[in-house]
Order: C-alpha cells, then structure tokens, then sequence
C-alpha cells in the first residue's frame, strides 16, 4: 500500500515511521529543517513503545509524490483548505484523505476541495511532537488510530489500511459512525487543549486543582451539550468517564495547543473552544466556560506575528 503523509509532524510522523517500519511505502511531505533532517538522517521515533531510526523518502511538494492509496493528513487547521488543495494529483486516481487532526469540520473542509468521495474520518489518540528536526517524541504509551469510510465507495480501502495498520503494530479500529467518534474526542480535546493552554500547566495540575478540575469538566460539559443539538446523543455519563479517563493519563502530558503557545506559534483555538461557541450560538444555547477560554486565549492567535 502506498501511504502519503501530508504534515509529519507529532502524529503524522509516528503513525507513518510505523508504517514505514513494516516495509509499506511511505513517503512523508514535510519542509524546512525538519524535512532537511528527515532527507539527511532519516526519521527517529523516542517511545515507549520502541525507538526506531529509518531512512524515508521525505519531499516537500506533494506534486512529486505521484498517486497514493491514502494520506494521512495531518496538518494544523488553519491548512486545510490550503494542503487539501496541493493533494489533487496525490488522489487524482482514487486515492482518500483521512485527516487525522483535531476538531469535527475536517471532512466537509476537505471534501468541498477534494469531493467528498476523497475524504474519510479519522481520530488519532496519542500525545507527540518533534523533538528537533527530524525526530519524533511521543509521551506516554497511548498510541490509538480509529477511521471509517463516509461514502461506501471508500469501504475496501478503508479495510486495506486498517490491515496495513494492524500488521504494522499499530492499535487500529475501523469505525461505522467516525462523525461520532470525533465528536466523542472533541469534547475531551477541547476541554484538554484549553485548560493546560490557559493555565500553562500539564494535565497532572489541571485534574488536582479544584478550580481547573471544574473548569475542564464545565468545558467538556458544555460541547457534550452542543453534540447533542447537532444530533449526536452521547450518554449522561460521558462526561463522568472523560473525567475518569483524564485522571489516568500521565501527568506531565499537555495538549500540542499548548506547546503552539508556548513557542510563539498560531494556536487552533478558532476550531476548538470557537467552534463550540459558534456552533453553541448557532443551537441557541450558551457556552460560557469556553467563551471564557477563547477570550483568554484569543490575543495569542496569531502567534507572535
């Protein structure tokens, strides 16, 4: 199978060095000085879960890639019209999309460049970022890929890659309902990305402070509210179980918004806590806790442009 991977960065670049290690074709479009090191050294995975060094064929237009079966998509939101865009010949022959980024806009974002018929579902569970140039780091031992065709044409390749993932070691699930599951991540991403961005702190700070607690839980609660009045009836205690399932991770584990922020760089806040703010206005209901977030958060946008 041949896999393209468009961002290889934390996620993109675990999941595709994994792949690459059980000998599928892979090619990674990255640039600067992480696609300089990935071209001169090759590609270092640092996990728990093994470390690997490999040599990969890295490019930075994705033009030159040629036709690809998949590509794991896994860009920063502000990209996605922009990569999707530069994917035309990658999926020219039939090949999908699945972006495995955060928030629950991406595949209508991508398929109103690519055609539906290109886009799949995708949810990636794990903590990562790149080290230093040409060196991923992942934190902790979560490593989790969930995906699932959205038009019935995508039903074989999305078995093939789910295969291509299991032989390579990866803990894949093949999904029936992926808008589902990624509403099921957002609420708990949203709240994880704003809390540990706002408090400059780790998840291990956020749970054990009374008032960061509630604010984590009031975040989550006010997107799972959102979910359902956009017709996706997750259970009562959903929120309970994501509160139970934060107190589990590691503590030192923070969101990639926060290193964004912490670095200078453009922050995804807008399709996050503003995407539930946006869309909590739009059901005619309130979300203050993120309201609350977003205005915090907002000068730091742009980075330090």
């Amino acid at each position: 199978m041949k896999i393209a991977i468009m961002g290889a960065g934390g996620v993109g670049g675990y999941f595709g060095g994994r792949l690459a290690q059980a000998g599928h074709d892979v090619v990674f479009i990255a640039r600067g000085a992480h696609l300089a090191a990935l071209r001169e050294r090759g590609l270092t995975l640092k996990s728990a879960l093994g470390d690997a060094t490999m040599k990969v064929r890295a490019l930075e237009d994705p033009a030159q890639v040629g036709t690809a079966d998949v590509v794991i998509f896994a860009v920063k939101l502000w990209d996605t019209e922009t990569a999707a865009e530069r994917l035309r010949p990658v999926v020219a022959s039939g090949g999908v999309v699945i972006p495995f980024q955060n928030g629950v806009e991406s595949i209508p974002r991508i398929g109103a460049v690519l055609g539906k018929e290109h886009v799949m579902g995708g949810a990636a569970y794990i903590a990562t970022r790149i080290g230093e140039p040409g060196t991923i780091v992942h934190t902790g031992t979560m490593a989790r890929l969930r995906f699932g065709a959205v038009e019935p044409s995508q039903r074989a390749i999305a078995s093939a890659f789910h295969a291509a993932c299991r032989e390579a070691g990866i803990e894949a699930e093949l999904v029936d309902n992926i808008e589902r599951v990624l509403w099921e991540k957002f609420i708990f991403l949203v709240a994880m990305s704003g809390t540990t961005a706002v408090a400059r702190v780790p998840i291990g700070v956020v749970r054990s402070d009374p008032d960061l607690r509630w604010l984590l839980e009031a975040t989550m609660r006010e997107t799972w509210q959102v979910a359902k009045a956009r017709g996706f009836a997750l259970p009562d205690d959903f929120v309970a179980k994501q509160m139970a399932f934060a107190d589990g991770l590691p503590p030192q584990m923070q969101a990639s918004m926060l290193g964004d922020l912490e670095a200078g760089g453009r922050l995804e806040l807008p399709w996050l806590s503003g995407a539930v703010v946006r869309m909590a206005r739009e059901a005619g209901i309130d979300a203050p806790a993120n309201r609350a977030m977003l205005a915090a958060l907002k000068p730091f946008v742009n980075g330090r442009q």
